[in-house]
């Protein structure tokens, strides 16, 4: 299983590669250099294609950085003690996520409202273990000559606060592995017609597996990320006072904060008894609870216009 697991992911990255040049090629980004040999146009594109530490776990990275870097390779002693500062956040997040393991075990358990405690508690370790993950993946690049420019990796110290603190939906979504988000708002999201939105998460279900739970969870987002939109807005508008927005915050943070780990849970179930037993807990109503406002929103703004 684990051997399959590193080969559906390389082949996911893959994908992203070969997507994201093709785009550069239509977009007139690159071009494929006609003068020069077919060996020689192709060496590059090969290279960058089967360019192994990228295909190990990421972030996308693109051709025209990958060339520049390969041709003007920065100091390797700034990236050795990048990349070594990452790899000491992402074993002070393993340690976190270990020692939290034993301590979160004793809210496990889906009865009641403590349904919605024990969703947030398995959540949190899946984020950490993206987290610790994610660093270790542009540690490698970093080692191997190929760090990500500013702000363009999968996490960072601002990525990680901003994920931790934000109270929208909206921008989590826009900050979870941030080259994938990128990648798709370029392949999908900008490029449909027709529900954009709806159209990007779908895809990124098919591109993840299109397990049950991928297929509830991103669908689940989707439709979160939406209400977002429409409801941060409306409540924005009615905010008077210090106290008041003090209380939005807080009480939209919270929100944020469970939604995001009830489709984190969803995404990562396998089994659809188990997401039948996820959809049936306490923790469905802040989302379904979100879709009622948004199909409220949706009519008023309907019956005004």
């Amino acid at each position: 299983p684990s051997r399959s697991a590193v080969v559906l992911s390389a082949l996911m990255l893959l994908t992203q590669k070969v997507t994201s040049v093709s785009l550069d090629v239509h977009e007139g980004t690159i071009t494929l250099q006609p003068g020069r040999g077919v060996l020689q146009r192709a060496l590059p594109l090969c290279s960058y294609l089967l360019f192994f530490p990228a295909l190990l776990g990421g972030p996308l990275c693109s051709f025209r950085r990958f060339r520049a870097q390969i041709e003007f390779p920065l100091a390797s002693h700034r990236l050795l003690g990048t990349a070594g500062w990452r790899c000491l956040c992402a074993l002070a997040l393993q340690a976190l996520r270990m020692a939290l393991q034993g301590r979160l075990a004793t809210v496990w358990g889906c009865t009641g409202l403590g349904c919605v405690s024990s969703v947030w508690a398995q959540a949190l370790l899946f984020k950490l273990a993206y987290y610790s993950q994610w660093m270790l993946d542009e540690a490698l690049l970093e080692a191997a000559g190929l760090g990500p420019e500013e702000g363009q990796g999968d996490l960072s110290g601002s990525d990680l606060w901003a994920l931790e603190s934000t109270n929208r939906v909206s921008v989590f979504a826009r900050t979870w592995n941030k080259s994938t988000s990128r990648w798709l708002r370029r392949l999908i999201f900008e490029r449909c017609p027709a529900w954009p939105l709806l159209a990007t998460f779908a895809f990124s279900a098919w591109w993840h597996g299109l397990q049950a739970g991928q297929l509830f969870g991103f669908l689940c987002w989707a439709i979160m990320v939406e209400a977002d939109y429409r409801i941060h807005p409306f409540l924005r508008a009615r905010v008077a006072s210090r106290g008041a927005e003090i209380l939005y915050y807080g009480a939209t943070w919270l929100f944020t904060q469970l939604i995001i780990s009830y489709v984190l849970v969803a995404v990562e179930t396998e089994s659809f008894s188990e997401l039948h037993r996820l959809w049936a807990s306490c923790s469905s109503i802040l989302p379904v609870s979100y879709s009622l406002a948004l199909l409220l929103l949706l009519a008023r703004r309907a019956k005004q216009s």
